[in-house]
């Protein structure tokens, strides 16, 4: 993926922006996905959808760099995942 093309970026009614990204993951990632959005459903009594349910956990989770230096002032360079694990637990 050497392609430098920026994801169209779109404000939403509420304030905050969206972005549309495809991303390859293994069935064993998804099926976690799913147990996570199972427990969103059951903690919001509502049906919830993968999106929502990556979105949730992404935004719970502590953020591994939130505070990232650009790359010139950084010290050494670090492994930073996009996206967090998903484990068993929520």
């Amino acid at each position: 993926m050497n392609d430098r093309v920026t994801p169209p970026m779109h404000a939403t009614p509420d304030g905050e922006a969206e972005i549309s990204l495809v991303i390859r993951l293994p069935w064993e990632d998804v099926a976690r996905l799913g147990q996570e959005a199972g427990r969103l459903a059951s903690q919001m009594q509502r049906p919830v959808t993968l999106d929502e349910a990556v979105s949730h956990r992404l935004r719970t989770r502590p953020a591994v760099a939130a505070h990232a230096k650009p790359m010139e002032q950084q010290t050494a360079p670090a492994a930073v995942s996009a996206l967090p694990r998903l484990t068993g637990t929520a």
